[in-house]
């Protein structure tokens, strides 16, 4: 059990700011004296982690998808186990290690100390647990501002979705993989490396964050409405069994355009194509509850 861990909050998300005193309230009542910092910016996470890594036990991130992302090659070099507190609209990755969504379940995972090994994607050398994707998703990225999702969480989601669903427009790539090199029209291009992205739906149904492989699919359709149709199969992961959706696994892709097209890697753009996605297996340790690991 962790007795002192770096706590770091994402005031700027929906919850952050007036969920921050909860927190330290809920880990002191588990037995953990937290060592609060605030972090302005994404990019200067990980350093302040490895910074103060010899003065804790852990290392405590709470906000969304996009802020524990930001933590984790800190982690990696620190050498230390990271707590979530899903403060976030989506909390994919917490929803892939079976993490309440409240603060005081979430303190309690924490406080029993039952650790997991999980893999991290990367994507021209950046991480992403949950998914890594260009096209449709990449667009939502752009087009949700912070001021959206403050405002109106997973509502803006659903707006803006709309939004670019009703402009949205094939573009050709070529995927290359381990077994083969195809050329493709597509909507979107999606790598997985955990279960769950875009706020519950499974990147493919027997997906596992340590199961060092990403699953890829390729959205091959000319019109975007016919995603409504799909939409109970991207739910359970099943929407390889769709003709127009290419499913792949495997432990690399590359990813190539015309034109550079901006890749998105669990909510935030981090990079542009050409793109490399690998893996580094178990990189990263994690509080979860016992059966998430079983």
């Amino acid at each position: 059990m962790p007795r002192r861990a770096l706590l770091i909050v994402n005031a700027k998300s929906r919850s952050g700011a007036a969920q921050c005193d909860i927190a330290i309230e809920r880990l002191r009542d588990h037995g953990i004296e937290p060592v609060h910092l605030e972090c302005g910016r994404r990019e200067d996470l990980s350093p302040l982690i490895v910074k103060n890594a010899k003065d804790v036990d852990c290392a405590i991130v709470g906000g969304g998808d996009g802020t524990i992302n930001a933590a984790a090659f800190g982690v990696i070099e620190a050498g230390l186990p990271l707590g979530i507190l899903p403060m976030g609209t989506a909390n994919d990755l917490a929803r892939t290690l079976g993490i309440p969504f409240d603060l005081d379940g979430a303190a309690d995972v924490i406080a029993a100390g039952m650790t997991r090994r999980i893999d991290l994607g990367l994507v021209n050398g950046e991480p992403f647990f949950n998914v890594a994707s260009l096209g449709l998703s990449a667009e939502l990225a752009q087009k949700l501002t912070r001021d959206i999702k403050r405002r109106w969480g997973r509502l803006g989601y659903a707006l803006v979705a709309l939004n670019v669903l009703a402009h949205a427009k094939p573009f050709r790539a070529t995927i290359i993989s381990e077994s083969e090199t195809v050329r493709v029209r597509t909507l979107q291009i999606a790598v997985g490396n955990g279960r769950f992205y875009g706020g519950g739906n499974a990147v493919e149904k027997d997906a596992a964050i340590d199961d060092q492989h990403l699953d890829l699919y390729s959205l091959e359709l000319e019109r975007a409405w016919k995603l409504a149709l799909m939409a109970r199969s991207f739910r359970y992961g099943q929407h390889g069994a769709w003709e127009e959706v290419r499913a792949v696994r495997a432990k690399e892709f590359d990813i190539r355009t015309r034109k550079p097209k901006p890749v998105n890697a669990d909510g935030e753009i981090v990079t542009q194509t050409p793109a490399h996605f690998s893996i580094r297996p178990a990189a990263v340790t994690v509080f979860a509850p016992e059966e998430a690991g079983a």
